[in-house]
């Protein structure tokens, strides 16, 4: 394979070349576990990493006391973190058992309920009404447009876009805008279908520019919800303002090899048909459990071991914020089978989206080229799920160079961080504060951009991600669709598409009928309690397991005599080290797995 063959400094000779520059440093991180946020845990540091103490050549031989000390050090942790664990399977029942509701950190209004709607879907659309002890008239600039956040149904609930006070949402509120939320309920409404669910938003940006005199609204679309945004922008280009997309991807066969492995699982599986079958098992729903647990078999040795060492190590200060992001992450919602084939067959496998052949009804083929709002696209080179050649990549192929770029009239924005991961570009407090913040200050700028492709540029001198607004500077520096062109092996991938379209004739046409045939009530609720992702995490709770009550009256204990082992002591110093050596193994093993898979590839479809 071509790609494979290239050395890293030919892979990234566009970065070197003027456009989306980046340091040798902050690339090396990107791909280590030491990255703030990865894609199977969330915002989470690697264990072991940063700590003070002795040098793994230092020879310190403990004393008896600090022995001692270490023994009930880590006697105290392990049943705070078995008590953590409980009260996540609690917390993840509770949550169920109240109808999985969005999770966000804000109050809200219900404006429009889809369910409600000609073609239901369920999806509903919010307004934040407080944010603290400040309500929407103390927020809110009129003379602003609104903004509509768009969070990815990926698996997950709704919430992840205000998920904290220093989010998405709090940061607009912050700058003046009134703010929107697009959310969905666990259950899909009976055949809704992808093109359903795009009118449903249209709609939703009708009521939202109407309610302002005919302000068009600004959309902010994360990960699977950017490419949802951009198909609404596509299908109602005179009803929408400029649309932000975070970690979208838009180009799905585009990539690194090696690094970006989720790209070619479906040339493994032979296509859309699985996925079908997994619908057809659930009474015609998908179940989200399955996607969450493909985002944690990207980094398997931080889903398996290093965010939980990270909670064993850091248990006095880590609890609070595991379990609030635990909850999001096991919040698990259904996708009707029509839509999730859809998506899947069109976008992930397919890749029609840059073809323009995505269709949405009998008369409508979304094109991109339609979409006359200017697009900011935020991107990571340090996120694995949709790396920068995913969310730019689409671009050289909707318009075949610059002129033509700026003969359709459209600006591009783009701007990207070095290192922080995919969740990191929605959950970050620290992105929200900066880079977030610079994109909506500057939205009056970028409409006023000359047609083109420009590269985003944010200078802060101070290095204060709350720096005041005179404090920092944006500038836009033009570039060329020739400085975005990543090469991949189409012909391959397009192999993948034929092999997904016969599988899934010859399923749909003799073996689905069967399968929902067999399929019932009973079944359906059996594979879903029964999904790993499920069981896990229920196993720690004492509705299941009655013995873990009683870490809840030891946990209380060890809380009120707490007293934290020093990192000056030896033994901790050597626990971290044995860390890192497991994480740095867990690392290694996930490399040979993933260059393992990318021959594979190539050998069954070929460069």
């Amino acid at each position: 394979m071509a790609d494979a063959a290239r050395t890293h400094s030919e892979r990234t000779k566009v970065l070197s070349s003027g456009a989306m520059k980046r340091t040798e440093a902050p690339r090396t991180n990107s791909r280590s576990y030491a990255s703030r946020t990865e894609a199977s845990g969330g915002p989470v540091q690697a264990a072991g990493r940063d700590q003070t103490g002795p040098k793994p050549t230092d020879t310190v031989t403990p004393s008896i006391s600090e022995i001692l000390a270490y023994q009930r050090d880590v006697l105290e942790r392990s049943i705070l973190f078995f008590d953590t664990m409980r009260r996540r399977a609690n917390n993840m029942l509770e949550h169920e058992r109240a109808g999985l509701p969005p999770l966000l950190n804000f109050k809200y209004e219900t404006l429009l309920d889809a369910r409600q709607f000609e073609r239901p879907v369920n999806y509903a659309l919010l307004r934040i009404t407080e944010v603290g002890n400040d309500c929407w008239d103390d927020c809110v600039d009129l003379t602003k447009p609104p903004v509509i956040v768009i969070d990815p149904r990926a698996g997950h609930g709704p919430g992840i876009g205000g998920f904290k006070r220093d989010s998405e949402v709090g940061i607009a509120l912050h700058t003046g805008h009134a703010v929107y939320y697009v959310v969905f309920f666990p259950e899909p409404c009976k055949g809704q279908t992808l093109g359903d669910v795009i009118k449903a938003l249209g709609r939703f940006v009708a009521d939202v520019k109407e309610r302002h005199d005919g302000k068009t609204p600004v959309l902010y679309g994360n990960c699977q919800g950017g490419w949802a945004a951009a198909l609404v922008a596509a299908d109602c280009e005179e009803r929408v303002g400029a649309a932000v997309l975070n970690g979208s991807p838009l180009s799905y066969w585009a990539g690194e090899p090696g690094i970006n492995p989720m790209r070619i699982m479906g040339g493994f599986v032979g296509g859309v048909w699985l996925t079908h079958f997994l619908a057809d098992l659930n009474q015609d729903r998908f179940d989200g459990a399955w996607l969450v647990q493909n985002f944690e078999t990207l980094k398997p040795g931080n889903a398996l071991f290093e965010k939980y060492a990270n909670l064993f190590t850091k248990i006095d200060t880590e609890a609070d914020r595991f379990l609030d992001f635990e909850r999001w992450w096991n919040g698990f919602y259904r996708l009707s089978g029509e839509e999730i084939v859809s998506i899947v067959e069109n976008l992930f496998i397919g890749n029609r989206l840059e073809e323009g052949k995505v269709t949405l009804d009998a008369h409508c083929d979304v094109d991109l080229r339609r979409i006359k709002a200017p697009l900011v696209i935020f991107a990571s080179y340090g996120d694995n799920i949709t790396p920068p050649h995913q969310a730019l990549g689409w671009i050289p192929a909707v318009y075949k160079d610059t002129d033509d770029l700026k003969a359709a009239g459209q600006r591009i924005v783009y701007l990207t961080n070095p290192q922080v991961g995919h969740l990191g570009i929605f959950v970050s407090a620290s992105v929200a504060r900066f880079e977030h913040r610079a994109i909506l200050e500057n939205l009056a700028e970028i409409e006023t951009l000359r047609p083109g492709l420009y590269e985003m540029k944010i200078d802060n001198p101070t290095g204060d991600p709350d720096c005041e607004r005179h404090q920092y500077s944006v500038h836009f520096e033009p570039r060329k669709i020739e400085d975005i062109r990543f090469e991949y092996p189409s012909r391959a991938f397009e192999r993948v598409r034929l092999a997904s379209e016969f599988n899934e004739h010859l399923y749909r046409t003799f073996m689905s009928p069967w399968v929902r045939a067999m399929s019932n009530p009973w079944t359906a609720s059996g594979l879903q309690w029964l999904h790993p992702m499920r069981t896990s995490r229920y196993v720690f709770s004492e509705a299941f397991v009655p013995w873990m009550l009683p870490f809840a009256v030891l946990a209380d204990a060890v809380s009120r005599n707490r007293k934290a082992l020093s990192d000056e002591n030896p033994l901790i110093a050597q626990e971290r080290r044995l860390i890192s050596q497991i994480a740095a193994f867990w690392e290694a093993t996930r490399k040979i797995r993933d260059a393992a898979q990318e021959r594979t590839f190539t050998t069954m479809y070929g460069a």
